[in-house]
């Protein structure tokens, strides 16, 4: 039990760290204009979740990599295409709320498939909490 709650966990860690980076990309390229505001704050919510799993797993025993996968790349190019052709204004909002939905589904498959402490099902149903919270606010910035 203890090796799928470890393996759990460091999976929404990386998800998170991923959305971190992707974010962290964006703000850069977005150079003070357009959804500044929108990718601080989900840097900041991808922040949180990922130091609080990362806090989780070196506490189930696990070890804790801060350097994300392979989707970090894919997330900093996407967000490097997107800013050269096209900048990252609100079109790329509809694309930002499908990956989050993506990161909710992940935390919906850990709360359903493994069979976790209370602490641990709490802090995953209070992280997909702030993800929902963060597509709501997403789709009122669709004009």
């Amino acid at each position: 039990m203890e090796k799928q709650i470890i393996e759990t966990l460091g999976s929404l860690h990386t998800h998170a760290i991923d959305a971190r980076n992707g974010y962290q990309e964006a703000l850069k390229d977005a150079e003070g204009h357009g959804l500044t505001n929108l990718f601080t704050d989900m840097i900041a919510l991808h922040t949180r979740n990922g130091d609080e799993l990362a806090a989780a797993l070196m506490s189930a025993g696990g070890k804790v990599e801060d350097d994300g996968s392979f989707m970090s790349v894919v997330h900093k190019t996407i967000m490097d295409i997107r800013s050269l052709f096209g900048g990252l204004g609100a079109s790329v909002i509809p694309g930002l709320i499908d990956g989050e939905t993506r990161n909710m589904k992940a935390y919906d498959k850990a709360i359903a498939d493994d069979p976790l402490p209370d602490h641990t099902q709490a802090l995953l149903t209070t992280q997909k909490a702030r993800l929902a919270s963060a597509i709501v606010a997403m789709r009122a910035q669709i004009v």
